[in-house]
């Protein structure tokens, strides 16, 4: 069967991009750069819910345990605690909610320096995901970008874009589409973590609240969409699951840049959501 057309279709939104997709249970797949090493931006805060998921398996962390994040020196950001102005308690398991479902800065960061990246890599690493590594937190992104701009983001033309380490792969948290689409695979296959937590974190990823990107490829009320999304100058990228109501599950990843620095750019989130339909009915045919 003749493959999509996957390299018009980004060009036409005016991105680059990689994409691989596989059914989940029979194994088909389908890519497109599927082994490119890509800038992961926010969507390295799934493996870091891995992480968190498979330390309180093991008893290592209580999910439930308060934590209090300062409001001096909290990372900022748009959403959630990151954006709040006040001391913030609250359990660990929901610190971890907020920074999928929001994608929250400041949860993410309180979270991984709580666990550690090295405890990250080494989970990575034992599922011979060995093309993904999670060197930065969401505040070592903001500092790079103003060390490597010489100010902050978004206000940046080209040439401030083409120094930041935040979009080269070697400098950068990483992953492949293949490998990001695999660890999806691993929590819906219950293998990522006990049944348990995997159940928990397929509940966290279904509660996303961004629908720009790939949930537009599947405006069906029958069709879940659980994902995690990831946001940098000039890169859109979002991995997740998508549910047809016959049973059919279908590991996406896919990865973006934009030709243009403009943060406002439509068509570059919704083919995000055009690719990965393309290929879920490739291997739905």
């Amino acid at each position: 069967m003749r493959e999509p057309d996957f390299a018009g279709v980004f060009a036409g939104a005016g991105v680059t991009g990689w994409l691989y997709a596989c059914d989940l249970d029979s194994g088909r797949e389908v890519g497109h750069g599927a082994d490119a090493g890509v800038p992961t931006a926010s969507v390295f805060k799934v493996p870091l819910l891995v992480e968190f998921a498979r330390r309180a398996d093991d008893g290592l962390l209580d999910p439930t345990e308060q934590l209090t994040v300062p409001a001096r020196g909290r990372t900022e950001g748009p959403t959630g605690i990151a954006a709040m102005l006040d001391d913030v308690t609250m359990s660990l398991r929901d610190l971890a909610y907020l920074m999928i479902a929001v994608s929250d800065n400041g949860a993410a960061d309180a979270l991984m320096a709580r666990i550690g990246f090295d405890a990250v890599n080494a989970m990575l690493a034992g599922f011979g995901l060995h093309g993904t590594v999670v060197r930065q937190d969401c505040q070592d992104f903001t500092d790079s970008m103003a060390e490597d701009a010489g100010h902050g983001w978004p206000y940046l033309d080209p040439e401030d874009i083409a120094r930041l380490r935040v979009l080269d792969p070697e400098r950068t948290n990483r992953s492949t589409p293949r490998e990001m689409a695999r660890l999806f695979g691993l929590i819906w296959r219950d293998e990522a973590a006990s049944a348990e937590s995997c159940a928990w974190m397929r509940t966290v990823l279904g509660l996303q609240v961004w629908p720009h990107r790939l949930a537009t490829g599947f405006p069906y009320d029958d069709v879940d969409v659980s994902g995690k999304t990831g946001t940098m100058p000039t890169l859109r990228n979002e991995a997740g699951v998508v549910e047809y109501p016959d049973g059919g599950r279908y590991a996406v990843a896919v990865f973006t840049r934009s030709f243009s620095p403009a943060l406002n750019q439509p068509r570059a989130d919704a083919v995000i959501g055009t690719a990965a339909r393309m290929a879920v009915d490739h291997l739905r045919r």
